[in-house]
């Protein structure tokens, strides 16, 4: 699950700078609101990821 939050994640973030720098400025709103639910799909990940205890490398 923390593999496919920071895949997504990366994927947010390459649509939010394409849609900052003017490329895509009519997807800048989407991609925002699309890195800040990876972002805390992210963060709840790593929580999980935490509590549980998890497999380290």
């Amino acid at each position: 699950m923390l593999g496919w939050a920071l895949g997504f994640l990366i994927i947010a973030i390459i649509a939010g700078v394409l849609g900052f720098g003017g490329i895509a400025g009519a997807a800048a709103g989407i991609a925002k609101v699309i890195f800040f639910i990876f972002l805390v799909l992210l963060v709840i990940s790593l929580i999980m990821r935490v509590t549980r205890g998890g497999p380290r490398a």
